[in-house]
C-alpha cells in the first residue's frame, strides 16, 4: 500500500500483542494460584479476562487483544512520521501516551457527575486500558500502556522497512480513521436497528430506560445519526487527499462531529489530525530500519 508502511505496523502490533497475551496468561495464573479461588481472573491493566473453564470467552479475549495490536500497528505506521522524538520504541511511548491521554478524555467525558462514579475501566476503541477510578489502577494502566507502546515501537524498529510513497501528508490518518469509523458506525447500527425494528422497542423508550446512565446512552445513539455525516465528511477529505489536495476543511469538520459523539472519539481525532497534516505537500520516504540510539 504507497501511503505507509501499514504491513509492518500490523506486524508490530500483533507480535507485541502475542507477548502481552503471554504475559497476561502468567499473570492471570498467578493470581488464580494465589488469590483467587474462583476460575475467573482478570489480568488488571492489561485489559484482559480470561475464564478458564470457557474455551470461547477465552478464544474471544485472545481475538480482542490481538484486535487491538493490529489497530495499534496501523495507527503507528500511520503517524510514524509525525510522531516526535528519533527511535522507535519512544515514538510507540508517545503513541501509547497519547491514546491513554484521549482515552481518559472520552472516559470523563462519558461520565456524567464527573468526577464522581467514574467506573474502574475504558478503553480507546478497545486499543488500551484507561482506569481512572484509583491511583493504584490508574498507575497500572498508564504503564501498561506505556510498555505495550514501546513494545510495539521496538518490534517495528527489528523489521525491515520498505520504500513508500505518500500520496500527500495526513491522508494515512485518515485511512485508518475511516476504516476504524466505519466499523464503529456499522455496529452500533446494527445494534439499535435491532433493538428498535426487531424489538420493536422506540427510541425514545430506550433512552427512557437509561435511568441513571442517560448520557451514554445519548452517545451512543448519537453515533448513529453524527457518525455518518461526520464520516462521509472525512472520506470525501480523504478522497481529496488522493488527488493531492488539502482535505483540511471537511476532515477537521467531520473530524469534530465523529469526536462529539465520545464514542467515535478517537476516529475524529485521527480524521482531524490528518486533515490538518494534509496542508503539507506530498512526500516520498524511505522506510528503513532505524538503529536505537
Amino acid at each position: 500500500m504507497k501511503m505507509a508502511d501499514f504491513r509492518r505496523g500490523i506486524k508490530a502490533g500483533a507480535a507485541a500483542a502475542v507477548a502481552y497475551l503471554i504475559l497476561a496468561v502468567i499473570l492471570a495464573a498467578i493470581g488464580q494460584t494465589l488469590y483467587y479461588p474462583s476460575n475467573f481472573v482478570y489480568a488488571a491493566g492489561l485489559g484482559i479476562q480470561l475464564e478458564f473453564t470457557d474455551a470461547f470467552v477465552l478464544a474471544s479475549s485472545i481475538w480482542g487483544y490481538m484486535f487491538r495490536g493490529i489497530v495499534f500497528g496501523a495507527i503507528f505506521a500511520a503517524l510514524y512520521s509525525f510522531l516526535p522524538v528519533t527511535t522507535g520504541a519512544r515514538k510507540g511511548v508517545v503513541l501509547s501516551a497519547f491514546l491513554w491521554i484521549l482515552g481518559a478524555v472520552g472516559l470523563i467525558y462519558m461520565t456524567p457527575g464527573w468526577p464522581g462514579g467514574v467506573g474502574q475501566t475504558s478503553t480507546v476503541a478497545g486499543l488500551l486500558p484507561v482506569s481512572l477510578s484509583s491511583i493504584g489502577l490508574t498507575l497500572v494502566s498508564i504503564i501498561s500502556a506505556l510498555a505495550f507502546g514501546a513494545l510495539v515501537g521496538a518490534i517495528w524498529t527489528r523489521l525491515k522497512g520498505k520504500e513508500v510513497m505518500e500520496v500527500r501528508n495526513g491522508a494515512p490518518a485518515l485511512l485508518v480513521g475511516l476504516i476504524l469509523g466505519g466499523l464503529g458506525w456499522a455496529l452500533e447500527t446494527v445494534g439499535l436497528s435491532l433493538s428498535v425494528v426487531i424489538g420493536g422497542i422506540p427510541i425514545s423508550q430506550i433512552l427512557e430506560r437509561a435511568g441513571p446512565f442517560w448520557w451514554p446512552t445519548i452517545l451512543y445513539v448519537s453515533v448513529v445519526f453524527l457518525g455518518l455525516p461526520g464520516w462521509v465528511l472525512a472520506f470525501l477529505a480523504w478522497r481529496r487527499t488522493r488527488r493531492g489536495e488539502s482535505g483540511i476543511k471537511l476532515g477537521v469538520a467531520g473530524g469534530v462531529v465523529m469526536a462529539l459523539t465520545g464514542v467515535m472519539l478517537l476516529e475524529g481525532v485521527l480524521a482531524i489530525i490528518g486533515a490538518v497534516l494534509s496542508r503539507r505537500k506530498a512526500t516520498t520516504e524511505l522506510s528503513i530500519v532505524e538503529n536505537e540510539q
